[in-house]
């Protein structure tokens, strides 16, 4: 027999999966990065962005340390760690790259950026369902120790 409502088990299912897809693509992003060499996409950045009105040493300091950003963002959505802080910071991430973005008027990446913060406040959004991550594990120990 086919189930046609959802448990709450589910909700907290499809959350963390989505979430954990979020942040292993997110932290892929910056990892596969910093394996092809930090510098080599700081140059690629000054590149894309020579004709936009950034100083080209602010586009580097930026590529510099954006995958270190996005490895460590992606790596605490992943595993359910400070969540909500990564939801938000990973948002505003998203807000700068989309501001970069629309300098350069390369719209086609503004518009993947638009993907990437409707997914992240719906994250934010449906929190409550956070229920597979270490953060949840970390309130269950406390409210057992204090039991």
């Amino acid at each position: 027999m086919m189930r046609t409502t959802f448990d709450s088990s589910d909700q907290r299912l499809a959350y963390a999966l989505l979430r954990m897809v979020v942040g292993l693509n997110l932290m892929m992003h910056g990892v596969s990065r910093m394996l092809a060499g930090t510098d080599k996409f700081a140059a690629h950045m000054v590149g894309q962005f020579t004709h936009s009105p950034l100083p080209g040493w602010s586009v580097w300091d930026f590529g510099m340390v954006l995958p270190a950003m996005e490895a460590l963002l992606g790596l605490l959505l992943l595993i359910g760690l400070r969540t909500r802080a990564a939801l938000v910071a990973g948002s505003l991430l998203i807000m700068v790259l989309t501001f970069g973005s629309a300098l350069a008027q390369d719209w086609p990446a503004a518009a993947t950026q638009l993907n990437y913060a409707l997914v992240y406040s719906a994250l934010l959004f449906l929190l409550r369902y956070n229920g597979w991550s270490l953060d949840a594990c970390m309130v269950r120990d406390e409210t057992t120790q204090a039991s």
